[in-house]
């Protein structure tokens, strides 16, 4: 793989896993437009590791306040512990999903029709549901992070399955949910980031059981290397810029990107 591309494909790799514009969408239509070789199923995992290493990195504080609750009590453990039981929770819906129907999923939904109908669909869904939040939040009617609840959790994880469908977009799935379950945006932003954790680890462990089934590809060490730090910095940026963008602004501006993507799709790749 020449190293521009892992360049280029590790850095939309690390944005797009966490901006609510699809991960998946991107590395299908991004390729195909500039006329790239698929990249393989190592430099998938090897970029998915990176956005791994990022959310952690980002969310360290958070993790290991986390961690720690589990060897301590007190009520501030007491709600640490909890928040980590419902970020598992929230992945077991999408990977039970994934392990049995992923393949499948991606398969059947991977043509470029499909992710530019899923990028515009889900980005205006996207956008009613933050107008909606931002409506009920001015009534003091939203949450905190807090008070988020198993039923959140669970809720959350169930629309987390949609995400299975390239084009989709797993963060923006995610925070839809969570908006439409009444947080606020910073905490369906964060739990969000947080349920990722899970959720990637466990999609990193199914590429390696397909790298063990069916080999390498040939992809070098070094174009593996430099995805890995590109998705991890890519990553590390999406992750603050999201949280900075919401302070200030809405999700509106990436409804739209969501929806001229998908009619430069329609329009240049078919």
């Amino acid at each position: 793989m020449p190293i521009i591309h892992s360049i280029v494909l590790g850095i939309v790799q690390g944005l797009t896993e966490f901006l609510p514009i699809s991960s998946s969408g991107h590395l299908i239509f991004i390729p195909k437009l500039l006329g790239w070789p698929d990249q393989g199923i190592v430099f998938d995992l090897i970029v998915h590791l990176g956005t791994l290493a990022a959310v952690m990195l980002y969310l360290r504080s958070t993790i290991g306040e986390i961690f720690s609750s589990f060897f301590n009590t007190g009520s501030h453990h007491d709600a640490n512990r909890r928040l980590g039981w419902l970020a598992i929770a929230s992945a077991i819906p999408a990977g039970i999903v994934g392990l049995f129907a992923g393949d499948w999923i991606e398969a059947m939904f991977r043509s470029p029709v499909s992710v530019a109908i899923n990028l515009m669909f889900w980005g205006l869904i996207l956008w009613l549901a933050d107008f909606a939040n931002h409506a009920r939040h001015t009534m003091g009617k939203t949450r905190p992070l807090s008070l988020l609840n198993l039923k959140d959790s669970i809720l959350i994880g169930l629309a987390q399955i949609l995400a299975l469908f390239p084009g989709v977009s797993r963060s923006g799935i995610t925070i839809t949910a969570g908006l439409a379950s009444n947080l606020d945006r910073r905490a369906a932003t964060r739990f969000s980031f947080l349920m990722s954790i899970p959720i990637i680890a466990a999609a990193g462990g199914s590429q390696v059981l397909k790298i063990l089934e069916y080999g390498l590809n040939g992809t070098g060490s070094g174009a593996l290397a430099i995805g890995f730090v590109s998705a991890l910095i890519g990553g590390l940026f999406a992750l603050w810029s999201l949280e900075k963008i919401i302070e200030r602004w809405n999700f509106r501006p990436f409804a739209i990107y969501r929806v001229a993507v998908g009619i430069v799709i329609l329009l240049v790749l078919l």
